[in-house]
């Protein structure tokens, strides 16, 4: 049923040409090209010496390179592009002892590589208002988020259809095969926290409709094949108070079962299998996941509160290639507001509190600078023969952004994080990151 996605989304495209014309207002392949260079300066230090596991400590910082290329669309009713992206990754500093896991450098045998890079190309196609891509992909769903958390982004291969035909609702499907991850130059599988086996088929569609201008709703279905089937239910609703205020309203709901070979015992003692606590620790996925939050805005203030509940049948699941051989693979990311610096909070039986504050200093006459601080507690946190833990993070984030002058639009940020957990090792966090973009065309 879902490996259909594609063929129907071509179809309703094919269906929107009937209907629309073709965009009068595009000038062509290369009237309307684009080019960027994106450079990203990261020290990461992390301290996570404490704990059974042998003390350990992270300390190292790289440079990334970005330069993406988009083209325009060739003209006529149906229209042709191609993008591509080049990264380029280069140790600044790093040693033996230091390189530990930071997901943001490939190791070379006991250390970090000098440098690493990787190279991905994007056909794409458009009829009317919707388009057709294949190749390399960054998506940005409630499903799968591609993550962008260290000096290069994560990325995908695979097929992606976009439609904007109706008014207010944008319909998504697509199919992924591969994954490349932030600290390497290899193309994975995909698969999930555990498993030391992977699939290359990643199935999803879904819609975003606006409901009106304040009300937005979402639905989607994933399936990552061989392991879980995933639907996806939200709705945001932002209600403004006065012209300075408003709140905001986000609620989200997910619901994972297993699927193809994680569903039989034989496959899990394949490797097919999820990490953490499950019933009979069997590694089988079912979990049901919830969040409410509120956001009140005030000028430049910014109040989030917040609970969340994760099911008692396994740990939240979205793809994670961290344990398969390529160590380079992990660091994924879920559409989850408690995915912060160190934990997400997404652990088998999990309650979770949480709060933050964030002040915009522009009404203050200072424009650029922002900062925030954030703190969640998780419990009830179920753990095979042992009772019930608990996890706590504090996160605290300081950026400003170049306003004016020859180096306008440089971003600085200094971010801090300390996580105390039963379910795993304390870690003192710190990072400090400068990006730049510079447009080329």
């Amino acid at each position: 049923m879902f490996k259909r996605a594609i063929p129907t989304a071509v179809l309703l495209a094919t269906g929107s040409l009937c209907a629309q014309a073709a965009d009068s207002a595009a000038h062509g392949f290369l009237e309307d090209s684009k080019a960027s260079l994106s450079m990203r300066t990261l020290y990461f230090n992390s301290d996570n010496r404490d704990g059974a596991a042998e003390p350990s400590k992270t300390e190292e910082s790289a440079q990334g390179f970005v330069l993406r290329y988009e083209s325009g669309f060739t003209q006529g009713a149906v229209g042709f592009g191609l993008d591509a992206q080049a990264l380029l990754g280069i140790t600044l500093d790093s040693g033996a002892g230091r390189h530990v896991g930071s997901g943001m450098i490939p190791s070379d045998g006991d250390g970090a590589a000098d440098t690493w890079s990787s190279f991905g190309p994007t056909a794409k196609m458009r009829l009317a208002r919707t388009e057709f891509r294949y190749g390399t992909l960054l998506p940005k769903l409630p499903i799968l988020l591609a993550n962008d958390a260290r000096v290069l982004p994560q990325s995908f291969t695979g097929a992606q259809v976009t439609s904007n035909d109706i008014e207010g609702l944008t319909l998504t499907s697509g199919v992924l095969e591969h994954a490349v991850g932030r600290a390497s130059t290899d193309r994975t599988g995909l698969s999930v926290a555990g498993s030391t086996q992977d699939s290359n088929k990643f199935y999803y569609a879904g819609a975003d409709y606006n409901l009106t201008k304040s009300l937005k709703t979402q639905y989607y279905f994933a399936q990552l094949e061989d392991f879980y089937n995933q639907s996806f239910l939200g709705l945001t609703h932002i209600l403004s108070i006065d012209s300075a205020s408003s709140l905001t309203t986000d609620l989200r709901y997910f619901r994972t079962t297993s699927s193809g070979v994680n569903n039989s015992a034989s496959g899990r003692a394949q490797g097919y299998r999820v990490s953490g606590y499950t019933d009979d620790n069997d590694g089988e996925i079912d979990n049901s996941t919830w969040v409410a939050m509120l956001t009140y805005t005030h000028g430049g203030h910014a109040v989030s509160v917040g609970h969340q509940r994760v099911g008692d049948g396994s740990n939240f699941v979205q793809p994670n290639q961290g344990s398969l051989v390529d160590k380079g693979a992990g660091g994924g990311s879920v559409y989850l507001p408690t995915d912060k610096m160190i934990q997400n909070f997404a652990r088998a039986g999990e309650q979770t509190n949480f709060g933050q504050y964030t002040y915009d200093f522009a009404p203050m006459g200072v424009p650029g600078l922002k900062a925030s601080i954030a703190y969640l507690k998780g419990t009830d946190i179920k753990a095979q023969n042992a009772s019930d833990q608990s996890e706590w993070e504090r996160d605290m984030t300081l950026d400003y952004v170049l306003q004016s002058g020859t180096f306008k639009g440089v971003g600085f940020t200094l971010r801090n994080a300390k996580s105390n957990t039963d379910a795993g090792r304390n870690v003192d966090q710190s990072r400090f990151i400068i990006n730049y973009t510079l447009s080329l065309l």
